[in-house]
């Protein structure tokens, strides 16, 4: 084999060895970086095509209806940028701004309460109700012990009831019924009914006095009741016989048999009643156990760290009743119509005490511009609820490229555009500064608002954080280990860069895959 053979053979083995490693070794690696949190700047910004225009009249109106309370200025009068024009009446406005930062404080005293857990007042008064429940508790338990004691008597006192009305009985029989004729033989009948329900109910009261639970008591007394009710029928029935006259029964005798079936509806009677007081005591027992619960509970709720879904639903309230107000106020701001430029005023379209209704459909007040020129340009609809008039404005202009000229958003024209499918607002630029010799009406002119900014905050990159769920996470290198964190973001920037509001710390690294 030659020497080229064998260093091709070498390099194509070479080859393969490495091609495995990358697809078998380096295929599970993750690949990304890690940039530190630290504080710094975000801008954000609009930037956008338009073109040069002459400066033209403005018409001016309010955002929302109302009545006019002032005007401060005359047809033919010179105004400046932001002098105050007409303005609206705002009492109803006012009391709605008052109510709601009510509303607002109630909201955020609700989530500082939550978050600061419960006094101690609070949970002593809660402890205190936790104790008194459980004496309560106690005495309940303590009468159902006692009605069972009582029970045991009371069924004591049933079977020597029974078993006295059997010996009168067994007396009777030997005085009177000894022959075995239909009256005797029902005599015998009645005898031995009460002497199996006198071994019945032995039985169950036995078991009742060995093992003296709740429920072998309850359930004798159930077995008695219905035995001292079969026992009555018993002895009525042989009342009924004594009074035959052939069998000439003493009344003395019959007054004991009477006296005998009195103990026996006595017996039922107390029964019932023990019946009754134990099935009360169990109803007072389960009150107050359920009343421990419900006051252990509490006592839980006051000392246990706030639900995480608690406090969700707390700060949602605040931010809701905190945009209702700066919603109010921004309605009572606007409430002034001022001038977006220095200009002259050239009609003026409504009187003091007249409705106004929202800029879309009329026209209040007119200003015809002291800038010569304007540039308009098209705002996307996601872009242009980011702007406001009066935001600052660089002008690039493709006829002079190496200046940027200042400017400033003077109208923002509420009525959409529709190009192509998409929604546009036309918005205009006064120019603010020096304006370049030889400017001329439809020059191209690339424009950046800037729309907002943050000086010296906390701020990571755009690509480092996710959305999942409606939450924004971020993976943290901590202890050489990559860990998910929740955090809150302020501003989005136009540079790339995110505000964090929290959940890091300047110096953390977090991860940007």
């Amino acid at each position: 084999m030659s020497k080229k053979i064998i260093i091709f053979s070498f390099i194509i083995v070479l080859l393969l060895i490495i091609g495995i490693y990358k697809v078998f070794f380096q295929k599970g690696s993750a690949s990304f970086s890690l940039v530190d949190v630290s504080f710094g700047n975000v801008s954000q910004e609009v930037s956008e095509t338009g073109q040069v225009k002459k400066g033209e009249e403005v018409s001016l109106g309010f955002k929302s209806s109302g009545q006019v309370e002032k005007i401060w200025v005359e047809v033919g009068e010179k105004v400046k940028e932001f002098d105050p024009l007409l303005k609206l009446d705002t009492t109803s406005l006012k009391i709605q701004l008052q109510e709601s930062k009510a509303s607002l404080e109630v909201a955020q005293a609700k989530l500082d309460k939550l978050l600061a857990g419960s006094s101690l007042e609070e949970i002593k008064v809660s402890e205190t109700e936790v104790k008194n429940t459980q004496i309560s508790l106690t005495a309940a338990q303590e009468n159902l012990k006692n009605s069972y004691e009582d029970a045991l008597n009371i069924l004591d006192d049933s079977y020597l009831k029974i078993y006295n009305s059997l010996a009168t009985i067994n007396y009777l029989r030997r005085t009177y019924f000894l022959s075995y004729d239909q009256e005797g033989i029902k005599i015998l009948e009645n005898r031995e009914e009460i002497e199996g329900e006198i071994l019945r109910v032995k039985f169950y009261l036995d078991a009742a006095k060995e093992n003296p639970k709740g429920e072998e008591i309850e359930i004798a007394l159930s077995k008695m009741k219905n035995s001292l009710e079969k026992i009555s029928k018993n002895l009525t029935a042989i009342r009924e016989i004594c009074e035959d006259s052939i069998y000439s029964v003493s009344p003395t005798d019959k007054t004991s048999l009477d006296t005998q079936r009195a103990n026996i509806n006595t017996g039922l009677t107390n029964i019932t009643n023990s019946q009754q007081a134990i099935a009360s005591a169990k109803l007072s027992v389960e009150s107050a156990e359920g009343q421990l619960q419900v006051a252990k509970d509490s006592l839980t709720l006051l000392t246990a760290s706030p639900r995480q879904e608690d406090v969700d639903l707390y700060e949602a309230q605040v931010v809701q009743a905190r945009a209702q107000v700066q919603l109010l106020e921004t309605q009572i701001e606007e409430a002034i119509l001022k001038s977006p430029c220095d200009g002259e005023v050239t009609q003026i379209n409504k009187k003091i005490g007249e409705i106004v209704q929202p800029v879309l459909s009329e026209s209040v007040i007119t200003i015809f511009p002291d800038v010569p020129f304007i540039i308009e340009v098209n705002i996307y609809e996601e872009d242009v609820v980011k702007i406001k008039i009066g935001n600052s404005v660089d002008i690039s202009l493709v006829a002079f490229p190496d200046k940027v000229l200042s400017g400033e958003v003077i109208l923002i024209d509420p009525a959409e555009k529709l190009k192509e499918g998409v929604v546009y607002y036309k918005t205009t630029i006064g120019f603010t500064g020096e304006i370049s010799e030889g400017l001329k009406p439809g020059m191209t002119a690339d424009i950046t608002i800037k729309t907002a900014q943050k000086d010296n905050v906390l701020i990571i990159p755009k690509v480092a954080f996710e959305k999942k769920d409606g939450k924004i996470f971020v993976d943290v290198l901590k202890d050489k280990k990559i860990q998910l964190r929740e955090i809150q973001i302020g501003l989005v920037g136009s540079n790339d860069m995110v505000e964090v509001l929290s959940g890091l710390s300047e110096g953390e690294s977090v991860v940007v895959k």
